[in-house]
């Protein structure tokens, strides 16, 4: 089952007062499916300049808005990753033949928050790393949990935690998170950009996203910013 993507938001109009009746009724769902993790074991050394990190785990809406709402991160676009610049396009990728998986690019301050706490926040809140080709309602390898790294040391660190996670046992299974080089990334069309900030009430992201963004609030405090960095007013220089 796909998404409710723009094409099909009549449908998703049809039974929003069903899906948000839901979400009134159990408005921590994702909350309570989130992990409390250990940090990991190894991070990155902290260096001068904005870093970048580029990460995919299901309907890119949702973790665009958990790292707006994370404090150090300068900017977090929604995008694909994993196939070719021909096929960077939204209605291309949903058919989950092009190789590409619904990403997010994080510039990040690495002074005011680390590579590994963006992997932690990532693993804990922001999706469920053990899901195979799925996330929540959406299926298809575009909704994939990987992390393109653009470094040895980012994939270092991010096979490091990984292993150090299953080896804790912390989920019921395990995670199953691909790691492999970042060829490139190609930001999704401007609809598709700050999409949570700007649709709160509709459907999916209510029940589906939105509860993310609660979890960051609860689980990692001291992390968490009220006011999203958005794209639109995101200010980034390397």
């Amino acid at each position: 089952m796909r998404r409710h993507t723009l094409k099909r938001l009549s449908l998703c109009a049809a039974i929003g007062a069903l899906a948000i009746t839901a979400f009134a009724a159990a408005p921590s769902r994702a909350a309570e499916d989130a992990v409390i993790i250990p940090p990991p074991a190894v991070d990155a050394q902290a260096s001068n300049g904005i870093q970048t990190a580029v990460i995919a785990g299901g309907c890119f809406w949702g973790v665009q808005g958990v790292f707006q709402h994370t404090a150090g991160v300068v900017n977090a676009v929604s995008g694909y990753a994993g196939g070719s610049k021909t096929t960077a396009d939204y209605n291309m990728v949903s058919t989950g033949a092009t190789g590409h998986a619904e990403s997010v690019e994080i510039k990040y301050d690495p002074k005011k928050i680390s590579y590994g706490k963006i992997l932690q926040i990532f693993f804990s809140v922001a999706h469920d790393p053990t899901q195979l080709n799925r996330q929540g309602p959406d299926s298809g390898t575009q909704y994939r949990s990987a992390i393109f790294t653009a470094n040895d040391e980012q994939k270092k660190v991010a096979d490091a935690y990984i292993a150090q996670l299953n080896a804790a046992k912390v989920y019921r299974k395990p995670i199953v998170t691909k790691v492999g080089p970042l060829d490139a990334f190609y930001p999704a069309e401007a609809y598709h950009q700050d999409y949570l900030t700007l649709h709160p009430t509709q459907p999916y992201i209510a029940y589906n996203d939105i509860p993310k963004v609660e979890a960051l609030k609860k689980i990692f405090a001291e992390n968490y910013i009220e006011k999203p960095t958005l794209v639109s007013n995101a200010k980034v220089t390397n």
